[in-house]
């Protein structure tokens, strides 16, 4: 074999074996350090990762903030069981200079899942929103406010629209992003994208199998037509993502898809008669919808549709042109700007 050959092949081998012991080093870490969440270096700040018992359950909420004074602004994931703290480090950082951030695991999710598993007849609407309740009085009393600054992604707007429909009380506003609207008309409009999207690509047998096939197939196919995530194709980015998040041990990132499966399994919807298109039509505080301009997983439009029949004291719509339903991944800077907004146009 040529001398040059059997240099680029050592070169190559120790190349795999490099990588290979740099996983293995990695891996080695992620199982002996504990989960963490960096400090803040501020004379009043707050950066606290801790289990709270709420519900007769211990659910892993995450509290950062430069000053502990600071308004609340409380996230509410998707999922049913899909956590945002895994996230949390790629956007929120910003946002922790004039809010106090509140990232919660819910029953069923994440760290939560990870560290005790509900019975299931415990995961139902109902459960989780008394939960959410009990933890923003938990929140208030422990920082001497009176309200909240409520976010719901995907399911967790489903779950925050029911919330400030019922205790307006407890919130200053409500931002949704990727509002769930109304399942049946959302599965309508993604069928009609995915079918336009296969015939623009010359995938004539897919889209006479979209035509004539369940929705089951539907999450699949709107991530590979860039519907979930604009610039990506698959989960990859998020998982890679969560793999860098401080605040998971490795066997704790090893449960977020469990608990996702979990979740979505055994949640029963047991508060509304029917959709939030149909049940909410008047908020009693400020909404604002953020909504990426390529989503098609709570399609756009039909945010918009529901946008425009709501009734609020002051309500806007935000879209990320960038975006498809994951605008705090996709479009961090601007998220945080826009929810600085919502701050400044509060009465806080």
């Amino acid at each position: 074999m040529p001398k040059l050959k059997i240099m680029k092949l050592k070169t190559l081998i120790k190349a795999i074996v490099y990588g290979i012991s740099a996983i293995v080093i990695l891996v080695l870490i992620w199982w002996i350090y504990p989960a963490r969440t960096p400090k803040i270096k501020s004379k009043n700040s707050i950066a606290s990762l801790e289990y709270i018992a709420i519900g007769g359950v211990e659910q892993s909420v995450l509290i950062r903030s430069h000053n502990k004074e600071n308004p609340i602004l409380l996230f509410m994931h998707g999922g049913p069981g899909m956590p945002m703290m895994y996230l949390a480090h790629e956007f929120q950082r910003p946002l922790e200079k004039n809010f106090t951030i509140v990232q919660w695991d819910r029953r069923g999710a994440g760290k939560t899942f990870a560290r005790n598993v509900p019975n299931p007849q415990s995961m139902s609407v109902r459960q989780v929103i008394q939960d959410a309740y009990d933890l923003i009085d938990t929140l208030t009393n422990r920082y001497n406010h009176d309200k909240v600054f409520l976010v719901g992604h995907s399911f967790g707007s489903y779950l925050s629209s029911i919330m400030v429909h019922e205790k307006p009380e407890m919130f200053h506003a409500y931002v949704s992003v990727g509002q769930v609207v109304d399942s049946h008309e959302a599965i309508k409009i993604q069928k009609k994208f995915l079918i336009r999207e296969a015939q623009n690509r010359g995938m004539d047998s897919l889209a006479l199998e979209l035509e004539n096939g369940d929705e089951m197939y539907y999450e699949n196919w709107l991530f590979k037509f860039g519907a979930e995530l604009k610039n990506s194709t698959s989960f990859l980015p998020l998982i890679l993502s969560g793999l860098q998040a401080p605040e998971y041990a490795l066997p704790e990132v090893s449960a977020v898809a469990k608990g996702s499966s979990f979740s979505s399994q055994h949640m029963k919807y047991n508060v509304l008669d029917s959709s939030i298109l149909k049940s909410v039509k008047y908020y009693k505080i400020p909404v604002y919808f953020f909504a990426g301009k390529k989503d098609y997983t709570t399609p756009f439009e039909l945010v918009e549709r529901y946008f425009n029949q709501i009734q609020a004291p002051r309500k806007e719509l935000i879209y990320f042109e960038n975006s498809a339903h994951f605008p705090f991944f996709e479009e961090p800077d601007r998220f945080c700007v826009e929810l600085e907004n919502v701050l400044l146009s509060s009465s806080y």
